[in-house]
């Protein structure tokens, strides 16, 4: 008799999302689809809430029409990885994503706001994101109160991690245009 071991079935974007449209999901679940697995995303507290309003509030004071922003929104990495970050800067595209959601080839920076998910983001999201060439990665670690930003993906890893504290400046790599204190985002 054969031994048969169970396997995982992994759900790929087409599933995913109609199970949206199906109402599988209520509004409630804070969900994303990462490497095929349908995953729960830690509810947000104040602080992470209060930061992400601070970044939102920076970021349209400085992109103009050099990019949108995009807050919690999906971008589809590949047929089995749909995350939702906390921030995107997007490339300008005519419609603003109205007919797709925008994919890694779109993104110009990434960034996370980190307390209670930081490990989390700093391996499994860090590898997601480097795997699919997400220039510019950034993780707001609300915990050690600092900037982590990762640049140049190779593989499933950034070649240049650097860590920025108060006091710190940081121009975007994808927009050079842009110069921002670390102090103003912590």
């Amino acid at each position: 008799m054969a031994v048969v071991n169970p396997t995982k079935h992994l759900t790929d974007i087409h599933e995913w999302h109609k199970m949206g449209a199906a109402g599988v999901f209520s509004e409630n679940n804070h969900i994303e689809l990462i490497d095929g697995e349908i995953l729960d995303r830690a509810p947000i507290g104040f602080n992470h809430a209060g930061h992400l309003k601070r970044l939102t509030h920076l970021f349209s004071m400085l992109v103009s029409d050099k990019a949108i922003l995009s807050i919690q929104d999906p971008v589809q990495l590949s047929r089995f990885s749909e995350p939702e970050p906390d921030i995107m800067l997007l490339k300008p595209n005519a419609d603003f994503y109205c007919t797709r959601h925008p994919n890694a080839d779109d993104v110009l920076l990434l960034i996370e706001v980190s307390d209670t998910t930081l490990n989390y983001d700093q391996n499994k999201k860090l590898h997601l994101y480097a795997r699919h060439n997400i220039p510019e990665y950034w993780i707001l670690n609300l915990n050690d109160n600092c900037l982590e930003v990762y640049r140049k993906p190779h593989g499933e890893v950034y070649a240049e991690k650097t860590t920025l504290q108060a006091g710190d400046n940081i121009v975007l790599s994808q927009l050079p245009h842009i110069n921002i204190e670390v102090s103003a985002i912590l």
